[in-house]
């Protein structure tokens, strides 16, 4: 499915990540990864992708460093030459902005919220839209903002930027052949949601809620939508947001009267 194609990964930390699953199954249809990391956690993806392949190149990028983003660039666009799709699986708030701290946090930690989680998706697409191909796919990772998630708090204000962010650039970068697309997914037990308030809670409601069921702790599904979305099948889907959460979006209520 994904056969000669580059696809270039962020957010591999651990095996049990969406990025990881993602990478995963890329690599199982025959695309080449590429991935990044920045700080600390550049060395955890680096041993991450060892157990994928040996031959997984990892380059530095920290998104809120221009400069690193434009090395980066340079660096790809120098072993590979262009890539035909980006994971964006980039996501951080400071703990001051959520844990139902909502009207108390500070525009500063509100901001930082949004630039990494949603505004990070711009700066990604911005930055390798010269060396993507005609065509080629942007997909993020995202989480159900249509309603409020007590402890998400401004995380989930910047998911909902994050959806607004990705249909607009479907209508900037379409011209180019560039889809852009989002998967909300369902709770799933990743590194990034045990810092989430709530989110044991949220584990076992989900489950009862969804039509299909949720299993928190297979990332599989998403991934294999993320690679659908990353492949020529996807090949007239752009500015669309695919939830991939059992059907729990679709249901009122908390649960289902008869699960």
């Amino acid at each position: 499915m994904l056969q000669n194609k580059t696809l270039l990964i962020t957010g591999i930390l651990t095996d049990k990540s969406i990025a990881y699953h993602s990478a995963k199954i890329a690599i199982d249809n025959g695309a080449t990864v590429i991935a990044t990391g920045f700080g600390k956690g550049l060395r955890i993806t680096e041993r991450a992708v060892k157990r994928l392949s040996e031959d997984i190149k990892v380059y530095e990028m920290d998104i809120q460093n221009p400069q690193q983003v434009e090395e980066a660039v340079n660096s790809v666009k120098e072993s590979h030459g262009t890539i035909d799709g980006i994971l964006h699986a980039i996501a951080f708030s400071p703990t001051e902005a959520m844990g139902g701290n909502f009207m108390n946090t500070e525009l500063e930690d509100a901001m930082t919220s949004f630039e990494v989680s949603a505004f990070s998706l711009k700066t990604l697409a911005k930055g390798f839209q010269p060396i993507m191909n005609n065509p080629s796919s942007i997909v993020a990772l995202d989480f159900d903002n249509s309603q409020a998630w007590p402890g998400y708090d401004w995380q989930g204000v910047a998911k909902s930027g994050l959806q607004s962010i990705v249909r607009y650039l479907a209508y900037y970068l379409g011209e180019d052949g560039i889809r852009v697309n989002a998967v909300a997914s369902g709770p799933l037990a990743t590194t990034a949601a045990k810092n989430i308030p709530g989110f044991t809670s949220m584990e076992g409601e989900w489950d009862k809620k969804a039509p299909l069921g949720w299993d928190t702790k297979n990332p599989e599904p998403v991934a294999k939508v993320v690679n659908f979305l990353l492949s020529d099948f996807s090949e007239a889907v752009t500015g669309e947001v695919i939830h991939v959460d059992g059907g729990a979006h679709a249901i009122g209520g908390t649960m289902l009267p008869n699960k």
